[in-house]
């Protein structure tokens, strides 16, 4: 019984969007150390809609089935679309994958979305949640900054010296 089904052999021997775009719009890369898989993912952006994708990935026949069938989905669809895209979604498109392999989807998803966030961050068109969130914890930090710090070590080194 084979592994793979005949989507999954489709888009590994016949990948889809295989390539570099120069002067791309964003970039994003993922990898899995475990595994030794490796996506990047390369996008074009006109009118907030992926006008094109591409990929080069690195990995076992279902990473390169994964990059090919997320380059598929994403193309046309609108940044916000494509960032909704959930693993498991990958995965029914390729009409399964075993599961010692779902980790394949969750790379080609994240490599994409990575894309996106490198081209919003380029052009400043971060989602305004993404922008609050830096300030809110800048604003924590410099609250915790501002509270004196009194470790064990100089409790004990106070209380030596007759102090409380």
């Amino acid at each position: 019984m084979p592994v793979y089904n005949d989507t999954v052999m489709d888009h590994f021997m016949n990948p889809r969007n295989v390539g570099e775009i120069e002067n791309a719009d964003g970039v994003g890369e993922e990898g899995n150390p475990v595994c030794g898989d490796m996506m990047t993912f390369y996008i074009k952006v006109k009118d907030d809609k992926l006008e094109d994708v591409k990929y080069k990935t690195f990995g076992c026949g279902a990473a390169i089935a994964v990059s090919s069938i997320v380059s598929e989905l994403a193309k046309g669809k609108t940044l916000e679309e494509v960032k909704k895209m959930k693993p498991m979604q990958v995965v029914e498109e390729l009409g399964g994958l075993p599961k010692n392999k779902h980790h394949c989807s969750n790379l080609g998803a994240q490599a994409l979305i990575k894309a996106i966030e490198d081209y919003e961050a380029k052009t400043g068109k971060a989602p305004a949640k993404a922008a609050a969130k830096p300030k809110a914890k800048a604003a924590a930090r410099s609250k915790a900054a501002a509270k004196p710090r009194t470790t064990a070590k100089a409790k004990t080194a106070t209380k030596a010296r007759g102090g409380k």
